[in-house]
């Protein structure tokens, strides 16, 4: 498709803006790089983090054992997921001298810099150089995407895994009813990989039925029914070796789901309903049952935790795509694409609102509409710059300064917040400050990297040593293999307050604040992260300031 966004510049200066465009471009993601690059190591371990890496490596075993050893396919819920980024993971510790976590935390910023980069590419290709580079940044400095990439092993390989997708379908789009065997390569290896990550993938499936409905009616209208029906029954045999390529590749990072052809229907109906026990989560100031979440759970929280000025331009950029369905002078190839573009980034959002599933950790599991977000903002905010080139010159430069502006402020709160930018609530929600006490922050328990390590920092400076006989024995609330991990060999970890020397508690509503001596504090914004506690000569029946689930 031609750029949309330079079409009031002339020939020498289209290129130039073009280049510009694009050398900014490979400057902020070598910027990104090279910032993760040194911090990756800060990002703590999640709630999930210790079995994900046993998943690894019941996978390898399984690989390895030429499928005689299956204890992969029945280890947790989690064979009901890909392990494609947990194999990955496993196989680089083997190669590089980084400790398995810390490799795992490095692969999480690699696969998040390819996010981003495919998602320039896509939101460049349909909608111009400025589209690209706005959508780069909207994404670069989302604070949700940005701190879910270090340490997501499910949710951000999944969002790029449909971006991919989204790229393939959308050349496909570009190029019916001949689509070229790299496109095919694209739509067969974007298919394998998000549904290996998640069944959810499935959903791209009703992007593309839906989503080409406006090049159908115009095939028909231009070349009637038989020809439409030819056409069609061509690309999708064409299009075959790209999807049993895909197949292939879902069975490699998925093998439980081509054991038998109803897996992944099973999956999508285990997961369609809570598997859990339920416990309460914070929801506007009050404990909710994960599995009765009002409706407004995920609005609420997408919100007031995307950056304003990503809000704004999606907003434009989704009423600029409905207007555009009924124009004719829109191109229908242009239609689909961006229709395509809008359900991936809303329909999941609907989905989920109607059908009211179990709803928890804020919208970490739809990480994966933020990029066709960031696209579609950024086309909106290319179009708006090529209309004020047109109508409105002098104030081109306003628009940019309030964008440059809008993405400011995220940064502060980045910078701020680190490493827990996936914690982050803007500005409409006060920030953490202010959305402390109405949401969960936290819920990964990352700041239990920091709170063990300053405990050992304030020993070594005491120059304490454990009882004699015995290792320091230390209370967690949150996620005990974080603590366990980042404490190291001379602690044990457990629940019982009661025979503990020091207590470690994230700040979180469902542990409680103890009258003790606080050893360190991992505070962000005056938002109490996590605690540690010298309780040695104290009685603390518990740590849990509501009962268990």
């Amino acid at each position: 498709m031609s750029s949309i966004t330079t079409s009031a510049i002339d020939t020498p200066v289209r290129r130039s803006v073009e280049r510009t465009c694009d050398d900014l471009a490979l400057l902020v993601l070598g910027v990104v790089a090279i910032v993760a690059g040194l911090t990756f190591r800060d990002y703590g371990l999640g709630w999930d983090d210790y079995t994900h890496a046993e998943y690894a490596d019941l996978l390898l075993r399984m690989y390895g054992s030429g499928f005689r050893d299956t204890a992969a396919l029945s280890f947790a819920n989690l064979y009901m997921y890909g392990g494609g980024f947990d194999v990955a993971a496993a196989l680089l510790h083997k190669v590089i001298p980084l400790e398995l976590f810390a490799t795992r935390r490095l692969l999480g910023a690699i696969v998040g810099l390819i996010g981003l980069t495919l998602t320039w590419r896509l939101a460049r290709r349909v909608g111009g150089p400025l589209a690209g580079l706005a959508a780069l940044l909207l994404l670069a400095l989302c604070p949700t995407f940005y701190g879910h990439m270090f340490m997501n092993p499910k949710d951000v390989p999944f969002a790029v895994a449909m971006v991919v997708l989204m790229l393939g379908l959308v050349r496909l789009a570009e190029e019916y009813p001949a689509p070229s065997p790299r496109t095919i390569l694209i739509v067969g290896t974007g298919a394998g990989l998000s549904i290996g990550c998640r069944i959810l993938g499935g959903f791209a499936l009703v992007y593309a039925v839906v989503g080409f409905l406006p090049l159908f009616i115009d095939e028909l209208r231009r070349n009637g029914a038989r020809e439409t029906a030819r056409r069609l029954a061509h690309v999708l045999y064409v299009l075959l070796p790209g999807l049993v390529f895909g197949y292939l590749l879902m069975g490699l990072m998925w093998p439980w789901a081509i054991l038998e052809p109803a897996n992944p229907l099973r999956a999508l109906t285990y997961f369609s309903h809570f598997f859990e026990k339920p416990w309460k989560e914070l929801f506007g100031g009050a404990l909710v049952s994960v599995p009765d979440m009002p409706w407004s759970y995920l609005p609420t929280r997408f919100a007031l935790q995307l950056p304003e000025v990503l809000l704004g331009l999606l907003a434009a950029a989704v009423v600029g795509t409905l207007m555009s369905l009924s124009r004719s002078d829109v191109p229908a190839r242009r239609k689909t694409i961006f229709l395509m573009l809008t359900m991936a980034a809303v329909l999941p959002l609907v989905i989920a609102m109607v059908k009211r599933p179990a709803l928890y950790n804020g919208i970490r599991h739809f990480i994966f509409v933020i990029p066709p977000m960031a696209v579609l903002a950024g086309v909106a905010f290319a179009r708006l710059m090529d209309w004020l080139g047109e109508n409105r010159r002098p104030w081109q430069p306003v628009a940019l300064a309030v964008f440059a502006f809008g993405l400011l402020l995220p940064i502060g709160e980045m910078i701020r917040l680190h490493p827990y930018q996936y914690a982050h609530f803007n500005y409409i929600a006060g920030t953490v400050r202010s959305a402390n006490n109405l949401f969960m922050l936290d819920y990964w328990g990352l700041a239990l990297k920091q709170a063990s390590e300053g405990l050992r920092n304030e020993l070594d400076e005491r120059q304490e040593v454990p009882p004699e006989g015995r290792k320091w024995k230390v209370a967690v609330c949150g996620p005990q293999r974080p603590a366990e991990v980042a404490l190291g060999p001379d602690f044990a970890i457990g629940w019982d307050s009661v025979a503990a020397d020091f207590a470690m508690t994230l700040g979180q509503f469902y542990c409680k604040g103890l009258t003790a001596p606080v050893m360190v504090e991992i505070k962000r914004d005056d938002v109490v992260f996590a605690r540690v506690y010298d309780i040695r000569g104290r009685s603390i029946s518990s740590l849990l300031a509501t009962p268990a689930p």
